[in-house]
């Protein structure tokens, strides 16, 4: 069956209006809106979405949820160029009625300009629990990016506004869309916790070239990368004076060895009156240490 014939033929459904379902600003829109079942195979992916869809035990949830009752909340799609439908909202959703057997999923769909439909797909992901650090970034990237194009229209919106939405400040937004600057390679390393999220803030200020130095030294020389590491490549990358042989040369430097001591309580009590508090025996301690010095 072509398309357009499965787009004809997509039933549609009695259910509660879009202001019901997500609220809305219009009254104009609410009356355009509509709720149709559609084709999976109608269903396509949004352009460059960043957020994954696993097979994992939350979709074997969901999956399950979907056998028994359905698609309860209707995702949010728009009309696609090339026939069929863009998914805005319901990625998960359209996975899940796949591994249930489904063959149609319930949308409302509406005419979404680009910026639109970008604001409403990251915000209907980012606050999920499992998000990887490049997910985030490239959401906020794209999020970011939107509204500054709707900003020269409308005075602009500010990172704190969209940190806000997510829970989180706009200098960590700022943080997130500098991450995602980073090569794919350094954003695994990233999500995979080989390299600290601070540290990859800094290498995102390499040029690609340089990010691949940095990378090619990490595992050559087996090495990890430390927070003053990351900082003097990011100085001397903005500086422009960044080269191959520095870059070795910082990332193989001998890194200062941490010296942590632990006395525990019950071993050194023994050697102070009871009425001693921990500043007493502190103060004492560190008389000792320094009569020892002088005596060495």
């Amino acid at each position: 069956m072509s398309s357009s014939a499965r787009k004809s033929s997509a039933s549609k459904i009695k259910l509660d209006t879009y202001d019901d379902l997500f609220g809305n600003d219009t009254a104009e829109n609410s009356s355009l809106e509509q709720i149709i079942s559609v084709p999976l195979t109608d269903l396509h992916t949004f352009k460059d979405h960043p957020f994954r869809v696993v097979d994992d035990e939350k979709m074997e949830e969901t999956t399950e949820s979907i056998k028994k009752y359905g698609v309860l909340v209707p995702g949010i799609a728009r009309p696609r160029a090339g026939g069929g439908y863009e998914i805005i909202a319901g990625h998960r959703r359209k996975r899940g009625s796949e591994r249930a057997g489904k063959l149609e999923m319930p949308v409302i769909v509406r005419n979404y300009t680009d910026d639109e439909a970008t604001i409403i797909m990251v915000d209907s992901n980012i606050q999920r629990e499992d998000i990887l650090p490049s997910e985030k970034a490239k959401a906020y990237f794209m999020k970011y990016e939107a509204m500054k194009h709707q900003g020269s229209k409308s005075g602009g919106l500010t990172l704190d506004e969209i940190g806000e939405k997510a829970g989180e400040s706009g200098k960590t937004v700022q943080r997130y869309i500098w991450l995602s600057r980073l090569s794919d390679e350094f954003l695994e390393l990233v999500d995979n916790k080989k390299i600290g999220f601070m540290q990859g803030v800094d290498i995102s200020f390499l040029t690609e070239e340089q990010q691949q130095w940095v990378l090619v030294i990490l595992q050559e020389k087996m090495v990890t990368i430390s927070t003053t590491q990351s900082g003097k490549l990011k100085e001397h990358g903005k500086k422009g004076e960044l080269t191959l042989p520095m870059v070795r040369l910082i990332l193989t430097e001998q890194k200062p060895k941490e010296r942590k001591v632990v006395i525990k309580a019950d071993k050194i009590s023994q050697y102070f009156p009871a009425d001693y508090d921990s500043e007493d025996i502190e103060s004492v301690i560190y008389q000792l240490l320094e009569e020892w010095k002088n005596k060495a």
